[in-house]
């Protein structure tokens, strides 16, 4: 008999937490298991009392503190790891039971009466694109995560004497790989991350996902059109510029040369296997005319592959053809790497000409072999292609607003035109003087550009920007992302650059990228109408947006607007500023688009991801879904291939089941007009409370002391700064994932609740309708959910002890957050019936509660180590320590900011 999921689980945690009790005493000796077993057996009796071999004050042994630190640390990692593969085994058995995602999708939009041609619409205009940023979250290194990979393999073997020895094997080598990065990756070694996860999941993944859509909606009697792309990948890798100096013009084309690189590697690979599956015989079928006709051709202008592979293949003309294909992707891969130019007929300029080429022997091999024959490997390969072009991924560029006003400004007042300064006008101006710049046809200067360091590398952003088109295609580049966009006049700047690069004309009606606000805080997303009514008015950017098909895409920050009002505020904000923005962009007559910039953590807009597109306003999704993905959410749902199939079927299905059947609103008119009013009321409550604790007098100083935020840039886990340039040492310039992170560690996480109990309260005269929204409106319900699921993270007591020991003078401020977390939980359950946080979730609940076990002794080490930090110890091996510690609490906790 089949041993229960939960059994097998615990069964497997206790053979992989045993061999690392083994590899312990081969590495350590059995003086470090003693200790460590000491160190467990006191913490499950939940004391925060000094734990016996953990070290006090200056005395303690820094060496053996490392070493116990990184015990749990690596325990955590491979309960982690154990947990991910039976989460796989368990869809697995769900699917098989109950079918996948899009299976029941498709069989939901069936029972709704959608009409099947109503369903192929659909489908052409679907489009979900997760975009990987290189937001330094996750901490555990890349050689740690390989080696966890190859644990996770060898579990979801069947049990044998080998797979325990390969299974010990692999954890002695996971003991003896430091997990603490020597140095903080560059943009390059990012991007190199990224391709490792990109090139893996459009080898799989991406094309089995679109299969299985192609194959349950045809079962409805729909179609997935040939044309379709529902699912794509874009990347900030190599294009993100907003704060980071390391991210340069260059780096953005060694970047994208990195992956072009790759994803023709790729391409050539599903080549070859289509080229050994179709060895159709022209003595026993026909091709088509037009495919004979092409194939010369190609041969003619591929002289060196003429001779051998005629005679090869000289019976098998889709092998020659694929074999003609192949040698172009060759020299396309040289003529990338060598950074020359396209020789037209030679390599493939990009991946539309490749889909011509694919497509007409889509054509020949359907009349011909049949449907049968050419909906298997031969579209699997177009499919891929579609979803993939020549760079694996999409690229967005993204820089902030302020450096796109500096270069203008700079080319503007060297013209001598205005009668001031452009940085002494005040934003109306501003507005006219571009509008107006825009609408004529001089440049504003000859190039190359006559700018100092700074303006020269923005500008020089766009010249990398269209170099990377002319490269590899239209697809290469799509948006053109405009951090802390305040007012429309923040994109006509970065407009008027890109058409002195020569990226716009509007008299020409040629827009080759897309311009892309990014509304950050609380305070732009309330003016999200205005700003984007003031940009689409302007008849010259109005032109922009009909050169880009009459499409305006809009970014929503969730972790700014969070860290600047509170996640009450910024949920609801980032809410309605979709609903108005939808409204106002069908007056204008163009399509609105949203780009969801979240993060992995609650306090960065993280949480479940089929709930959180469920929870979208109606109408907004339309068949397009764009996402970040960061840190170590990356990991977390791309490392192992179920999960990744698993993650990328859900949000297909989710975003399919929102287009399809939550165009309308799924509120009444009155329950939308009560339950908007109540949730502003909550909103404002929340808000109110929130900007009390972060305006206190000394709340940087408490934050800073309080938590260990101050090793985050110790950690070297990303290339980015944690502080915007020119930023002081307050909190209004820190970055939201230090942020996150300092409250995180310290298991305070006040971004991922404080405020809300006040909110809550203040609507606490209408419970019953509170309770309502909770059942009826997926908006409140996630919200609420994810804050429950925050504050069972949080524990104060643990809290406590970092305050009481390392900020004394903070517990006042300690005893408002606590009195704010009693507040939010008290309601939270009133609103949701629940007896106790998770009720609805015992098996999580659980989790954390035995992780906590082995997160208590961490903790601990973590204040000790702090505190001696603080008192002036300079040692290397106590920032090591420490740092364990935080990888650590990071792999415990299942995120970091």
């Amino acid at each position: 008999m089949n041993a229960a999921p939960e059994s097998a689980l615990r069964r497997d945690i206790r053979l992989v937490t045993s061999l690392l009790g083994e590899t312990l005493v081969r590495a350590e000796g059995q003086e470090l298991l003693d200790r460590v077993e000491e160190v467990r057996a006191q913490a499950k009796q939940g004391s925060l009392a000094s734990m016996p071999g953990l070290p006090e004050g200056a005395d303690g042994d820094l060496e053996q503190a490392a070493r116990v630190a990184r015990a749990f640390t690596s325990y955590f990692f491979l309960a982690n790891v154990t947990e991910q593969v039976h989460r796989g085994r368990a869809l697995r058995r769900h699917v098989e039971g109950e079918g996948g995602w899009i299976e029941q999708t498709v069989q939901r939009i069936v029972d709704a009466g959608v009409a099947a041609d109503q369903l192929t619409d659909e489908l052409e205009a679907l489009c979900v694109r997760p975009v990987f940023t290189a937001h330094p979250t996750e901490v555990t290194r890349r050689s740690t995560l390989d080696k966890l990979r190859r644990i996770a393999r060898l579990l979801d073997e069947e049990d044998s004497p080998r797979r325990t020895r390969r299974l010990a094997e692999s954890i002695d080598l996971l003991w003896a790989t430091d997990d603490i990065r020597v140095e903080a990756p560059d943009p390059t070694d990012e991007a190199r991350n990224g391709v490792y996860y990109l090139e893996g999941l459009n080898r799989a993944a991406v094309p089995d996902v679109v299969e299985e859509l192609r194959d349950r909606v045809a079962a409805a009697g729909a179609e997935l059109p040939l044309a379709a792309v529902p699912l794509r990948f874009g990347t900030w890798m190599g294009g993100d510029r907003d704060g980071n100096p390391n991210v340069t013009p260059a780096t953005t084309r060694e970047v994208l040369t990195l992956q072009a690189v790759h994803g023709i590697r790729l391409l050539i690979s599903r080549v070859d296997v289509l080229r050994r599956d179709l060895s159709v015989s022209s003595r026993l079928s026909q091709i088509s005319g037009e495919l004979t006709e092409r194939l010369e051709e190609m041969l003619d202008g591929l002289p060196g592959i003429a001779g051998r592979y005629r005679r090869l293949n000289s019976e098998e003309p889709y092998r020659l053809f694929l074999t003609a294909v192949t040698a172009r992707l060759r020299l396309t891969e040289e003529r990338v790497a060598a950074g020359a130019e396209h020789v037209p007929g030679s390599d493939y300029a990009d991946d539309a000409e490749l889909l011509e080429d694919l497509l007409l022997l889509h054509r020949s091999v359907t009349a011909h072999q049949g449907e049968l024959v050419a909906s298997g490997e031969l579209e699997r390969l177009i499919r891929t292609v579609r979803a993939t072009g020549l760079t694996l991924a999409t690229l967005d560029v993204r820089e902030h607003s302020q450096k796109h006003h500096d270069a203008v400004g700079a080319l503007l007042d060297q013209l001598g035109d205005l009668d001031r300064r452009y940085a002494d006008l005040d934003q109306p101006e501003r507005m006219r003087v571009l509008a107006a710049e825009l609408a004529g046809r001089r440049p504003l200067a000859r190039q190359p550009l006559p700018l100092d360091e700074g303006g020269a590398l923005t500008a020089e952003t766009f010249a990398a920007v269209k170099w990377a088109l002319s490269s590899f295609g239209p697809r290469t580049v799509e948006s053109y992302i405009v951090s802390m966009t305040r007012h429309a006049d923040d994109i006509l700047a970065a407009v008027l650059l890109a058409r002195e690069a020569g990226l716009v004309d509007i008299h020409r009606g040629v827009a080759r990228v897309g311009f892309v606000p990014l509304l950050e805080t609380v305070e732009e997303l309330g003016k999200a109408e205005e700003i984007i009514d003031a940009l689409l008015s302007d008849p010259s950017y109005r032109e922009v947006v009909r050169a880009r098909g009459e499409v305006q895409e809009v970014m929503l920050g969730y972790s700014d607007s969070n860290k600047s009002g509170g996640i009450a505020a910024s949920q609801w904000q980032i809410q309605r500023a979709q609903r108005v923005i939808t409204d106002l962009g069908a007056r204008h007559g163009v399509r609105m688009t949203f780009f969801h910039g979240r993060g992995g953590s609650v306090g960065r807009g993280g949480g479940p991801t089929y709930e959180a597109i469920m929870a979208l306003p109606a109408g907004t999704v339309a068949g397009e879904v764009k996402i970040t993905e960061q840190g170590e959410v990356i990991s977390d749902k791309y490392a192992l291939p179920v999960l990744a199939r698993y993650n990328l079927e859900l949000m297909v299905a989710a975003t399919l089941e929102a287009s399809v059947l939550h165009r309308e609103h799924r509120r009444s008119a009155e329950q939308a007009s009560a339950w908007d009013a109540l949730m502003d009321r909550v909103a404002s409550g929340a808000e109110s409370r929130y900007l009390d604790l972060v305006r206190r007098p000394g709340l940087a100083s408490y934050f800073v002391d309080s938590t260990p935020v101050d090793l985050l840039g110790a950690l070297r886990i990303g290339s980015r700064p944690s502080r915007r340039p020119g930023a002081d040492a307050g909190l209004d310039d820190l970055r939201a994932i230090p942020w996150v992170f300092g409250w995180t560690q310290s298991r305070q996480i006040v971004p991922g609740w404080y405020g809300v109990g006040s909110g809550l309260a203040a609507a606490a005269d209408d419970l019953d309708t509170l309770r309502e929204m909770y059942r009826s409106w997926p908006f409140f319900t996630s919200f609420v959910d994810n804050v429950s699921m925050t504050l069972a993270k949080t524990d104060l007591a643990i809290a406590r002890e970092y305050v009481r020991t390392l900020a004394p003078d903070g517990l006042d401020t300690l005893a408002e957050i606590e009195d704010e977390y009693r507040r939010t939980t008290e309601q939270v359950l009133l609103v949701t019936g629940a007896d106790r946080l998770l009720d609805d979730d015992p098996v999580l609940r659980t989790t954390l509660e035995i992780r906590d076990t082995y997160l208590l002794p961490l903790h601990h080490l973590q204040v000790q180590l702090l505190r001696r930090r603080r008192d002036g110890g300079d040692d290397p091996a106590l920032e090591r320590a420490l740092l364990h510690t935080v990888s650590g609490i990071a792999a415990g906790m299942r995120n970091t900011g």
